[in-house]
């Protein structure tokens, strides 16, 4: 069973990678139509949540990788341009999204650079997408496929289907956060977007059966009732989104898309499964030996709820409209020594303090190398106890060293000054 939690695992961070970064790719491409005075205003609007969204995909490939080598070790070689491209991509819509932020006013060479990376990072995923649905060329768990496989008329179209899905999320999303498009504008461009999405999800659906080498199995009761739960769930979150443009509540779209989003991944999960990579790979086939699958879903299912968490914090932070904040000028700050700089630590508090950060090193040392003996069920030298007092412990000792250096005076800042210098 463990197997199948590695499989929720994974299609639970594709599904929130979709949903929440689809939205902020959808914005940078959206950007790339926008008046030059608005580009800037889509990137900030991004900024906000961008690095958290992408987290997501990293915890997919942290799962598939450890949960499911065997279908790692398929589909990774399979894809490997379209992904290169894809991680090119996100690096440079980073930097065009960073350098736009920081600039002083809008910069066009930073803008286009956000605009047209996410695009290329759409594309290649849409690629990777379609190449995983026609099944890699593989024998015996191993990929015998050509250097552009992934390359097919399937996949072209699947790049086309995501490039609109997220467009949509996009102006759904713009809806929500800005006050600049009128009423109409967006009813107009948000229902155009839906009726692409609707057709290319529809040609994608009645293609797959020919492009897909799996045989899909639509005859099991239980598999056709819930696929067409998935479909008609999708289809009245579809008709609230095209209620829902260009009138209020601005939220309600971009709820309906990302029901809509979400019930796409499931109805493909509901088709394939048990099947990890078509034709025929399953879930166990490709699944890392039972003690590996434990570490996982304990590792993972523990790191989840701080990346929700951190989420809720930004929506929650930067939710409303977006405004544009006024500048000012920062005081320059009071030429002041600080007291460290008169006066050194003693000699005697160095070492101390080099001989407490060198014993934390080793105690992380400790419990990092035997954990593995602790998961792997063998446990001769220490066991999970012990792991939890080594742990426990070097958390202690670190706090307790810097609640005394504070006192001390290390981490003392004079913000007094300053606060009088800007009031003033």
């Amino acid at each position: 069973m463990l197997e199948y939690a590695s499989y929720a695992l994974v299609l639970f961070s594709l599904a929130m990678y979709v949903v929440l970064d689809g939205y902020d790719l959808g914005v940078g491409m959206l950007s790339l139509a926008a008046r030059p005075d608005r580009r800037r205003e889509y990137g900030e609007i991004v900024a906000t949540a961008w690095d958290a969204n992408e987290s997501w995909i990293i915890l997919a490939g942290v799962v598939l990788w450890a949960g499911l080598p065997g279908a790692y070790a398929v589909v990774l070689p399979s894809v490997y341009l379209p992904l290169i491209g894809m991680l090119i991509a996100v690096i440079l819509r980073g930097l065009g999204l960073e350098m736009q932020s920081a600039a002083t006013g809008y910069r066009r060479g930073w803008a286009l650079l956000f605009g047209g990376a996410s695009l290329a990072a759409t594309v290649c995923q849409g690629l990777v997408l379609g190449a995983v649905l026609t099944g890699p060329h593989q024998r015996n768990g191993t990929f015998q496929g050509g250097t552009f496989d992934w390359l097919s008329g399937y996949s072209v179209l699947c790049a086309v289907g995501l490039v609109a899905v997220y467009l949509l999320a996009g102006a759904a999303w713009l809806q929500d956060k800005t006050e600049g498009w009128s009423r109409s504008g967006v009813r107009r461009t948000g229902r155009s977007l839906l009726v692409v999405t609707a057709v290319m999800a529809v040609v994608l659906g009645l293609l797959l059966p020919s492009a897909d080498p799996q045989q899909l199995q639509l005859g099991q009761p239980v598999r056709a009732m819930l696929f067409w739960l998935t479909v008609v769930a999708a289809v009245v979150a579809g008709a609230v989104a095209w209620y829902g443009f260009g009138r209020r509540p601005d939220w309600r779209p971009f709820a309906a898309v990302a029901t809509v989003t979400a019930c796409g991944l499931l109805g493909l999960a509901v088709l394939s499964v048990p099947v990890v990579v078509p034709p025929g790979l399953t879930v166990h086939q490709a699944a890392s030996p039972h003690s590996s699958q434990l570490f996982l879903v304990l590792g993972v299912g523990l790191c989840m709820p701080f990346v929700l968490a951190y989420n809720i914090y930004a929506w929650r932070s930067f939710r409303g409209k977006y405004t544009d904040p006024v500048e000012r000028a920062i005081p320059p700050l009071p030429a002041r020594t600080h007291p460290l700089a008169v006066s050194p630590a003693p000699s005697g508090t160095t070492l101390r303090t080099v001989a407490r950060r060198t014993l934390l090193v080793v105690l992380g040392i400790l419990a990092t190398g035997l954990s593995q003996d602790v998961f792997a069920g063998v446990a001769d030298w220490i066991g999970p106890v012990g792991v939890t007092v080594l742990g426990c412990t070097a958390l202690a000792a670190w706090i307790v060293g810097d609640r005394r250096d504070r006192r001390a005076g290390y981490f003392h800042a004079d913000t007094a000054g300053v606060e009088a210098e800007t009031t003033s």
